[in-house]
Parts: structure tokens; sequence; C-alpha cells
């Protein structure tokens, strides 16, 4: 983007065991073979009758609130869960054990939004296979959208262009929410000689983890013919991951939030466009660097 912003980020946490990714809560309420039965499946015997099937839960929320204050309202009902995944399970149809098992996922997520990602696994018992087969099943795991913020830049070649065809590429995944206007900043640190940068933020609302999100920013820069020589020098395309909801990440390639995000102004302003939430005049007035405001793409 408009130069290095590299710096030791804030202290990470290991993944817990079990966890789906290393920035899902720790915290998780666990439901194991809850028996239900339902008519589920494409053979017409299995449309014809129901059959028993077997459910495993996880859903991660952080249990520290309940946890502290020893209440039923501060966390997430199990029992409520499990009347709600058995009443799915026994009334709608479904051909497939991956459709059963995607709907029952939303439920639980729909139901309460402090549950901030859920697996589930459905089992089909005594399936009608010609083998002898205690049960076949399928798991899904679906995460709470979260909002996400990427920042570009770019001071090689059509600079413009480039960070057009980034977004184009960004929107195609569908979770794209807003862009903002585009900055014009002077490059910060490198060596010299550098032509300025245009730098916009990209906001997201996606279920994509961070480890995710980093992989699309270096197809961005792949696909920009990005070629990495002189560190910090100038670029065609420098695409980075900003903020991932509530999400910390301290690993070699990839921390977040970004580390000196807030010291960088060609990062807060655009970022203030579409956050101001997040931004305020101080942490604006603190961003170190002038720029310039371009307007949108």
């Amino acid at each position: 983007m408009g130069g290095p912003t590299a710096s030791p980020g804030p202290a990470g946490r290991p993944a817990p065991t079990g966890s789906i990714d290393s920035t899902d809560p720790d915290d998780r309420i666990e439901i194991r073979d809850l028996r239900v039965t339902g008519v589920h499946g494409v053979l017409p015997e299995e449309r014809e009758r129901a059959q028993p099937f077997a459910v495993d839960l996880d859903a991660w929320l952080d249990a520290a609130p309940a946890a502290a204050s020893d209440a039923l309202a501060d966390t997430v009902d199990y029992g409520d869960v499990v009347l709600q995944v058995a009443a799915v399970v026994a009334g709608r149809s479904f051909q497939l054990l991956e459709a059963l098992a995607s709907e029952l996922a939303r439920v639980v997520l729909d139901a309460d939004r402090r549950v901030a990602a859920v697996a589930v696994t459905v089992r089909k018992l005594r399936p009608p296979l010609p083998a002898d087969v205690g049960s076949v099943g399928v798991r899904v795991v679906r995460r709470r959208p979260v909002r996400a913020f990427l920042g570009l830049g770019s001071n090689l070649g059509d600079r413009r262009a480039l960070l057009a065809q980034a977004v184009a590429t960004l929107r195609e995944a569908g979770d794209v929410v807003a862009v903002s206007p585009v900055y014009e900043t002077e490059p910060v640190g490198g060596p010299d000689g550098q032509g300025p940068y245009l730098n916009l933020v990209v906001e997201l609302a996606t279920t994509d983890p961070p480890r995710r999100l980093l992989e699309r920013c270096r197809q961005l820069e792949r696909a920009a013919r990005r070629v990495r020589t002189v560190r910090f020098g100038p670029r065609t395309l420098d695409a980075d991951v900003l903020l991932v909801g509530d999400a910390v990440v301290d690993q070699p390639d990839l921390q977040v939030p970004h580390p000196r995000l807030w010291e960088r102004r060609f990062v807060v302003a655009p970022l203030a466009d579409l956050a101001p939430d997040l931004v305020d005049a101080a942490a604006l007035d603190a961003a170190g660097g002038q720029v310039a405001r371009l307007g949108m793409l």
C-alpha cells in the first residue's frame, strides 16, 4: 500500500483442541448423539418411512459471561438447541444429508447471535445399503459472517485499473459490502524514487477466516503480476488483511489487526469513510502521512 506497515503484532493464542479455526472462540457447547427419526434420503424406501438419525453438534461461543454470572440468560441454552435441531430433523424432508446438516447449522446460527460458528454431523443409522454399515454421515461447518476490511494499494503501472480489477475480483465472491474512495499518498519508507500510491479499503461481510482472506489477497497480487524484489519497494498491487471482526492473529506471515494500522493515514482515512464507528477523529488525526482524496473508482 502506501509503504511498509510491518511490526510485531499483538500476542496471539494457541488454537484450542477441536477448534475449526484458530480465530474461533475457545469455548463451545457440545451435543452428542441426539437421536431423532425423520424422512430423509433419495431412495424410494427412504422417502416412504421414517428412519433413525443421530446428530452431533458443536457451537462455538464466548462462555466467559455465563461463567462469571452463573446465569442461563448469559449463555446459549443447549436444551433449546436440542429442541430446534430435533424439530428440523423430524419435520422437513431432505434428499441429501448435506442439505439437512446445512439447514441445522443455519437454524442454530440464526437462533442466537452469540454463536460464532457451528459444526454439525448428521448420521443415518443402519442405512439401506447392500453392506453391513452401522451409519453414514456428513459433517458441515458454518461460520457467522463477520465484518472484515482489506486494504489495496498500487504505485506501478495503471494504478487505477489495477485497483479496479482487484475490486472486481473481490466482488465475484459476493461478500463485498462497500468500497472506499481512492486516496493518493506519497510512499512511506522503502527505496527512494518511488511514485505515489493510490489506496482504498474494501469492506466485506464474510465467513472466510483470516487465513483464507490472506490467500485471497495473495491471489489478487499474483493476478496483478506483483514481483517481490526490493523490500517495501514499488508494486503493481499490495493487498492486506486489515481487520476481521474481533479476530486476533499473531503468526509469522499473518497479523490481525494489521500491525501499525492506526499509524498510516492512507489506511485510516479510507477506513473512516467505510466505518466511522471504528475510526474517531482522534485516530484520524494521530495517523501519519498526507493523503489526497480523489473520489470513487
